[in-house]
């Protein structure tokens, strides 16, 4: 089932090329988190999410600079989801960051 990552971080690099001053952008492609899920399949092209020596280069696309696959996400609309937060905590029971 793929997942929104794609449009939310596609909205968070816009910021982040419009702004001066912006330092780095964290994004979750490839994390353990992600297993059984599609980060970037709501997309038709993924290649703007090409990170190379960990940078991303500027959409050029118009909008956020990416097309959504709207078939796909009407298929992930009739298969729902079921994804939580995990939850980790240390042995004291305490909360642990994730």
């Amino acid at each position: 089932m793929p997942s929104d990552l794609a449009i939310s971080l596609a909205a968070s690099l816009q910021v982040a090329f419009a702004t001066p001053n912006f330092l780095i952008q964290e994004q979750s492609l490839g994390m353990h988190y992600n297993d059984g899920l599609e980060p970037l399949g709501y997309l038709m092209d993924t290649s703007p999410f090409e990170f190379r020596d960990g940078y991303a280069a500027r959409p050029l696309g118009p909008g956020l600079g990416i097309e959504i696959d709207e078939d796909a996400v009407r298929r992930a609309a009739e298969i729902g989801h079921s994804w939580r937060s995990p939850v980790w905590r240390h042995d004291d029971g305490s909360f642990a960051e994730w």
